[in-house]
């Protein structure tokens, strides 16, 4: 079965940096856009950063542009998240999602990592 595993979370000092990371197995993983979500306490998910399948086209939400930077590895079936200059506001629950839609819409989740920024 498809299983996404995150890593990479912790708790840093604002300003400071983190790099998630999310294997994927039980899929091709270069047929699947890959995405960064997260969650905060009280509010929706959100999308953060989405790579393409190939690794080109990344975008990012309009409050982590310039700070994180989405990339991946396919020969290692892995997407990474670059976190720089952390905020307070940056402290959520951070999910990998592997979409794929060609005959059906595929969506799959990780179990979330935890990124707490504070002093």
């Amino acid at each position: 079965q498809v299983q996404l595993v995150e890593s990479g979370g912790g708790l840093v000092q604002p300003g400071g940096s983190l790099r998630l990371s999310c294997a994927a197995s039980g899929l091709t993983f270069s047929l699947y856009r890959m995405n960064w979500y997260r969650q905060a306490p009280g509010k929706a998910r959100e999308l953060v950063a989405g790579i393409s399948s190939a690794g080109s086209s990344p975008n990012y939400a309009d409050s982590v542009k310039g700070r994180f930077t989405i990339s991946r590895d396919n020969s290692k079936n892995t997407v990474y998240l670059q976190m720089n200059s952390l905020k307070a506001e940056d402290t959520a629950v951070y999910y990998c999602n592997a979409q794929r839609a060609v005959v059906k819409i595929e969506n799959y989740w990780g179990q979330g990592t935890q990124v707490t920024v504070s002093s």
